[in-house]
């Protein structure tokens, strides 16, 4: 019998998910999260977010998430679901791109932690910079344009780190920091990631950063998965000496610190495993772990992500590469008009969700022809910064053929967007609220030519760090451990569940995603008028 802990380090939350593996017999043993906002309310964060005056800022404090990992280890003591001294390894996820400012104090304080005392108290004066800007802020639109043009363009800085420059990018955030605050920027000695800073903590040393969160930050080189110089001096100077080391995701820090061992129970043996990004980490939680599957959350916004052999750049610059647990690498691509969308077309239409479910079901395939453009919000992909709906051959009265049109235009959008990917899906996990309505699933599967399973799996990050933390105890142990094998058990679909593409609606779609495109291009780039093509298909 083997104990693997998995811990999520996301915005609102600190998640555990604890696995035991006993042969064939595999089982979760305990699921636990410490709320921010509710456990952790004098930090005065709302939705895990400390409030700013600036709209565009988006900061959280370190400390908070270092209270919230000693509060969870303190549960886990007090009620003994699980023996602490039985844990072979421990890995986790943290939220990308956020960033964590640590000053010449830290490393020795982290090193000789007391555990007779509470973490925070010991936390004091380490930080060059007292708050962490995470995923949400928007800020660093002048510092993308600096490190683009330093690099030698958007396209250039895509081929070499896998995305363009975004805001919210770790790369972008350090510059800010160093432009705002040089003598803050100075006194740093070590930037780290969320996930780093966690694994940190757990260690009691300096911990790497993986090749999943490391391409999250527009400074890792994607194809040698080591920090790209170009990249670094066009951020900030010195920079390649305030980060820690790239290793790959199965790399062993350490053994849990002797703070954690005395204070809680835990053995000293305990491995601590180089922790990675939330992406990359659901990735392996939901099962994709070789070629031919896709996964779909369908949320507040629809994200599509799936494993890549070798590394490919968007050419429209809309999607990202990141690295990916199993050493390969993962596509991700997100939508910001997902159920708010489909919220909207609901209420718009008079009808509730089985009302929407019945009207997918009454209207015809390919909708006559008739498009929805769904950019009720500016969007991420493709690029809209004017929101509002463009609708082709629809009228905003026509209820039912709407309900439709914002379905297929959705699943349409992201089949036409993830075509730089180079991956014919064979299967598709659905995940995500809107993932039990199977009328949206049945043309997910026509318009993909997939079969779509339902995937019911919460915490997919926290699941995919626990899978993570036994497949890297096995290489270190086996020298060898089949993800295959890793995965079985936890991270599989619904058999039962599946749908499967019907030839006569593949075709139908096909030639419905050329006028899809057709419409797109008309109304973003002033493109030709789709209309000829819409009356053509619905003469059919």
């Amino acid at each position: 019998m083997a104990i693997y802990m998995g811990l999520d380090s996301s915005t609102q939350s600190l998640t555990a998910v604890v696995i035991e593996i006993d042969g064939d017999e595999r089982r979760v043993l305990d699921q636990r999260s410490i709320r921010f906002d509710e456990e952790l309310a004098s930090y005065g964060c709302r939705n895990g977010v400390l409030t700013h005056s600036d709209p565009l800022v988006a900061h959280s404090n370190p400390v908070m998430w270092a209270e919230a990992l000693d509060r969870l280890f303190a549960v886990f003591a007090a009620e003994g679901q699980f023996p602490l001294d039985k844990l072979r390894a421990i890995a986790g996820s943290g939220q990308q791109h956020g960033s964590v400012y640590f000053n010449s104090e830290a490393d020795p304080r982290l090193s000789s932690l007391d555990p007779a005392r509470e973490l925070v108290g010991q936390l004091e004066g380490i930080f060059s910079r007292p708050t962490s800007p995470i995923w949400m802020d928007s800020s660093t639109l002048s510092e993308c344009e600096a490190i683009t043009a330093a690099v030698g363009g958007s396209g250039e800085l895509a081929s070499l780190t896998g995305s363009k420059a975004f805001e919210r990018f770790t790369g972008p955030q350090i510059r800010k920091f160093h432009q705002e605050d040089p003598e803050g920027y100075d006194a740093t000695s070590r930037i780290h990631l969320v996930s780093s800073f966690m694994a940190t903590l757990l260690a009691g040393t300096d911990a790497p950063i993986d090749p999943g969160d490391g391409a999250g930050m527009n400074l890792m080189n994607l194809r040698e998965k080591d920090w790209a110089p170009a990249a670094l001096e066009a951020t900030a100077p010195g920079l390649s000496g305030k980060l820690p080391a790239i290793e790959e995701s199965w790399s062993i820090i350490g053994s849990l610190s002797n703070y954690w061992v005395e204070r809680y129970g835990f053995s000293p043996a305990t491995r601590v495993v180089c922790w990675s990004g939330d992406n990359p980490c659901s990735l392996v939680g939901v099962g994709l772990v070789k070629p031919g599957r896709l996964a779909i959350s369908l949320g507040t916004s629809d994200t599509l992500f799936g494993y890549l052999p070798e590394p490919r750049v968007d050419p429209a610059m809309e999607g990202h590469t990141f690295g990916a647990p199993t050493g390969d690498y993962m596509s991700l691509i997100c939508f910001k008009n997902g159920s708010l969308a489909r919220e909207k077309i609901c209420k718009a239409s008079g009808l509730d969700w089985n009302g929407f479910s019945a009207a997918l079901r009454e209207t015809p395939p390919g909708n006559g022809g008739a498009i929805l453009l769904p950019w009720f919000e500016p969007e991420i992909t493709p690029n809209v910064q004017e929101p509002g709906a463009r609708r082709y051959g629809l009228s905003e009265d026509e209820g039912p053929a709407n309900v439709r049109a914002v379905v297929e235009a959705q699943m349409m959008t992201m089949a036409i967007h993830s075509r730089w990917m180079g991956v014919k899906p064979e299967s598709i996990y659905a995940t995500g609220g809107a993932a039990c309505n199977k009328e949206i699933l049945h043309i997910m599967a026509q318009v993909f030519d997939a079969a779509v399973y339902q995937f019911e799996v919460g915490n997919s990050a926290a699941l995919g760090a626990a899978l993570r933390a036994y497949h890297a105890a096995e290489m270190e142990t086996r020298g060898s451990s089949s993800w295959e094998e890793v995965i079985a058990g936890f991270a599989e679909p619904v058999a039962e569940s599946r749908i499967a593409p019907e030839p006569e609606l593949v075709a139908l779609y096909d030639e419905l995603k050329e006028i899809y495109e057709t419409c797109e291009n008309h109304a973003l780039n002033g493109g030709p008028d789709p209309m000829e093509k819409i009356d053509a298909f619905a003469r059919r």
